[in-house]
């Protein structure tokens, strides 16, 4: 499985795009600043379990509380552990049983 996921959010809704490395994680999200589709929110690292966000929402980010700060971190990281688990299952559905 690939270990970072950027994470968008498009019509209320949020996506990521797994990534094996971080270089194309951030180059992706690099990219994702300069066009209309999405907004883009930041990396998740499934190793460390942690999330960088993107430079725009990291100055928002700056200005919360600390509790607020703790709690958009764990909606977000939340978020995308459930959007990768979602992506596993789909994943396992996709192979054919009779193959085995």
């Amino acid at each position: 499985m690939k270990r970072f996921s950027v994470v968008y959010r498009l019509k209320e809704q949020y996506y990521h795009i797994p990534c094996f490395t971080y270089i194309k994680a951030t180059t992706l999200l690099r990219k994702a600043h300069s066009t209309p589709f999405g907004k883009p929110i930041g990396i998740y690292d499934a190793k460390t379990e942690l999330f960088k966000w993107g430079p725009l929402q990291q100055s928002l980010y700056n200005t919360l509380s600390l509790g607020e700060q703790g709690r958009q971190g764990s909606v977000i990281i939340d978020r995308v552990q459930l959007l990768r688990r979602q992506d596993e299952r789909l994943a396992e559905e996709e192979i054919p049983l009779d193959l085995y």
